[in-house]
């Protein structure tokens, strides 16, 4: 079952900047924040290298610089 939720502006825009494709749906957006949430409740302690990593990957994503799973395969000969 789907259901609305109001967001200020503001937070959509915000939300925004997380997708990392652009057709990525509020829906997995929200379950992705929700794992993450529960993931730094358990480990808290993420290094600030991982986070920088982290960023730089999205943006790679966001450019389109990432190889497809059937592209990584025939490049690793699987």
């Amino acid at each position: 079952m789907e259901t609305t939720i109001r967001v200020n502006q503001s937070t959509k825009t915000e939300l925004d900047h997380f997708k990392q494709y652009k057709n990525e749906s509020y829906d997995e957006l929200v379950r992705k924040l929700i794992y993450l949430a529960k993931l730094t409740e358990k480990e808290p302690k993420l290094s600030q290298k991982t986070i920088i990593e982290i960023k730089e990957a999205r943006e790679r994503i966001k450019k389109g610089e990432f190889y497809t799973e059937d592209e990584a395969k025939k490049i690793l000969g699987l």
